[in-house]
């Protein structure tokens, strides 16, 4: 088991990797004086949701070792709570979002009090459940939610504040600071996590719970309050992802294919770790719009591994961009054998052999 001392975290101060953040932060405020194309500012808006999902999902499940396979349901819960609350009432998103937060964290909690008390695989086989049974209720709700059709966004309000306007929503660049100051929001709080007693205590847990408990760790309590923390920012992500879009229905709100993405984020980047998360999500954002425009396809057609007109370049170009799920699974198989750690991780275990090596050389006579 990690110890639950400050030099879990190998003693590290926290204003270096603070500082990188902040910086970075600002860094990436200043891009869009530089970059007004429409598909870059897409692509980071959904690289900045990647983040914040990825994020929230590893202070649940890369801390604390409890995995959720069904955290579509608080992102889903977020996207419909704004979306049925601004066509239905026009309650505006920036008050609409303060329910949406509230129910996902009950749910969260009411789901974490009941399984966190069981051992085995109860939290996985529940979250599960919880996020079918949420999908359906959006499905056959049809008075709330509009059912299959799903909820079409026709006003967007612009935010005032004192009779003054401070942005309208017309262009991808108030979304792109809105993505971009919840993704610092959640990184930030999963570094003070990471070295606060709570971060201690979910480690520990992970490691060992019969050992966790024994030092007097009351378990489902930090289970519950890291289970809150992530359905929080979860929700969040999935209100402004829905206002983005301009449009929610259960399987693009609520589907498992989404729980997948998730948690895939994080495995792929390495659970556990602060950078692992935005690692992953610059694979998975890269990766995806590489499937969905092709570029794969015209990639090995340029290199001559396969002649666009024969039948396997025919096969590609058709079906490749709706393969994302069976490359998603073939890229996890290659990281669990090959890079276990993910990412971060195999980079981090390169660093230490290049200076092991370093130190070898230097201390050879």
């Amino acid at each position: 088991m990690q110890s639950l001392g400050p030099k879990a975290d190998g003693g590290r101060p926290l204003f270096l990797p603070l500082s990188v953040v902040l910086l970075a932060g600002a860094s990436l405020a200043i891009l869009p004086r530089f970059v007004s194309n429409p598909y870059a500012l897409h692509l980071m808006v959904l690289f900045f949701l990647s983040v914040i999902t990825g994020s929230a999902w590893n202070l649940i499940g890369g801390y604390g070792g409890q995995y959720s396979v069904g955290h579509a349901a608080y992102f889903g819960i977020g996207a419909y709570t704004v979306l049925v609350l601004l066509q239905s009432h026009q309650v505006a998103p920036w008050w609409g979002i303060l329910p949406a937060l509230a129910l996902a964290v009950a749910v969260a909690l009411v789901v974490g009090g009941i399984t966190f008390r069981l051992r085995g695989p109860y939290f996985v086989l529940a979250s599960i459940a919880v996020a079918e049974i949420i999908r359906l209720t959006a499905l056959n709700w049809k008075d709330l939610t509009n059912g299959a059709e799903g909820i079409l966004v026709t006003d967007m309000p612009s935010l005032v504040i004192g009779g003054a306007v401070i942005t309208r929503f017309l262009s991808k660049v108030p979304f792109y600071y809105s993505g971009l100051a919840l993704a610092l929001a959640v990184v930030l709080v999963s570094l003070f996590v990471e070295r606060s007693k709570l971060g201690y205590y979910l480690q520990a847990i992970r490691e060992d719970q019969d050992a966790a408990s024994s030092l007097g760790i009351p378990l489902t309590r930090y289970k519950n309050i890291a289970l809150a923390l992530s359905a929080f920012f979860t929700a969040w992500a999935g209100a402004l992802y829905a206002l983005y879009v301009g449009f929610i229905d259960p399987p693009s709100g609520i589907g498992l294919d989404i729980s997948v993405q998730i948690v895939l984020t994080a495995i792929i980047g390495g659970i556990g770790t602060v950078l692992g998360p935005p690692v992953g999500a610059l694979v998975l954002v890269a990766l995806s719009e590489s499937l969905r425009s092709n570029l794969i396809t015209d990639l090995l057609v340029k290199s001559g591994l396969v002649a666009e007109s024969s039948k396997t370049g025919v096969f590609l170009r058709e079906n490749l961009a709706h393969a994302h799920m069976l490359i998603y699974g073939l890229l996890v198989a290659l990281v669990i054998l090959f890079m276990p750690e993910g990412v971060v991780g195999a980079l981090r275990a390169a660093a230490r052999r290049v200076r092991r090596r370093a130190s070898a050389r230097g201390e050879a006579p």
